[in-house]
């Protein structure tokens, strides 16, 4: 049986299969294959690999769309070297399918800059591609716009917003100042995510202890941190702030590049083109006022010998003041004795 198609009815065919790259790849490899003498198994098995590979891209593209990540990040783009507390290996079960499908959490906390919400996004990502769906938020806008909902009597519609993603990273608590209501409005959304056993990460620069304080209501931060735990863990990550490190402001060996700024007396000033001396004259924080003192010679031993000190602020007295005048005048004028003789 042979069936004679043109170019354009099978584009025809194709186009009511929705095989859109089939399409667009079809001629080209149909040529390839006349050239290098393919079997027909081997020209429909590549066809329909290119397809799938093609179809998984646009999906993996569109869940990033609607996850709403502020940038994209993937695991392998994560500079371990600088962790000692987190690596690699304990993160292997986050980026595997069970996360998402045992309703498992993560808890990223530590500094600002240590990389928490590049984790975070890597760990979605990677649940993206294993054919899930993700959603993004930070802290702030969750509360606020599910506050807002409540007002307008519209919470339930809200919420299912934020419960149905197979994964939901709510980014930075703590980091700013919420409302009274943060508690109850963060609350609903843990709880029915967690009987719902769909996965969730957190990242905090706050110790769990004080999220009660953040959310202005320590019940139910206990409460939220409970069910968060019960299938999940914490990781905290340290070393250096990835935005800051070449300054080195956490290296306590170095001396950062902001030193200059914070203490101007102590590194002394720098105008533009011109170098800082080598060995600067130090600058004390208090100015002060030092008298040469004179030479000590066999001949002055004879006279009394008036030992000079600085004056300093603290030496207020007008007396105090007026005696060390006196004081540096008579020793100017013996000095100038002991060299005329």
């Amino acid at each position: 049986m042979t069936i004679d198609l043109s170019d354009v009815q099978l584009d025809s065919l194709l186009k009511r299969l929705h095989l859109a790259n089939a399409r667009r790849a079809w001629r080209d490899l149909v040529q390839r294959a006349e050239r290098e003498e393919w079997t027909y198994r081997d020209l429909l098995s590549l066809l329909v690999s290119e397809e799938i590979a093609h179809r998984q891209q646009t999906r993996i593209g569109r869940m990033v769309r609607r996850a709403h990540f502020p940038f994209l990040k993937t695991i392998e783009d994560f500079n371990f070297m600088y962790q000692s507390t987190v690596r690699l290996s304990l993160l292997g079960s986050a980026l595997a399918p069970d996360f998402v499908t045992e309703g498992r959490c993560l808890i990223f906390g530590g500094k600002p800059g240590r990389g928490k919400t590049h984790l975070a996004i890597a760990v979605a990502y990677r649940a993206i591609q294993n054919g899930f769906d993700a959603l993004f938020v930070t802290a702030a806008e969750l509360i606020d716009e599910l506050a807002a909902a409540f007002r307008r009597g519209r919470l339930a519609d809200t919420l299912a917003r934020y419960v149905h993603p197979a994964v939901l990273v709510c980014d930075e608590v703590g980091y700013l100042t919420y409302g009274t209501d943060a508690a109850n409005m963060l609350y609903h959304v843990v709880n029915d995510r967690h009987r719902k056993k769909r996965a969730m990460i957190f990242t905090t620069n706050k110790p769990l202890t004080g999220w009660g304080r953040v959310l202005h209501d320590e019940d139910l931060a206990q409460a939220i941190v409970d069910r968060i735990l019960e299938r999940g863990r914490i990781l905290t990550l340290d070393g250096p702030s990835m935005r800051t490190k070449h300054l080195g402001l956490d290296d306590p060996m170095a001396t950062p590049a902001s030193t200059q700024l914070a203490s101007p007396l102590r590194q002394g000033a720098r105008i533009s083109g011109i170098q800082a001396p080598e060995f600067p004259e130090p600058t004390d924080a208090k100015p002060h006022v030092t008298f040469p003192s004179r030479r000590y010679t066999a001949d002055s031993e004879r006279r009394s010998f008036v030992l000079l000190r600085p004056i300093h602020e603290e030496d207020t007295s007008d007396r105090m003041r007026e005696m060390l005048l006196q004081a540096y005048v008579t020793n100017r004028r013996d000095l100038a004795a002991d060299e005329a003789a």
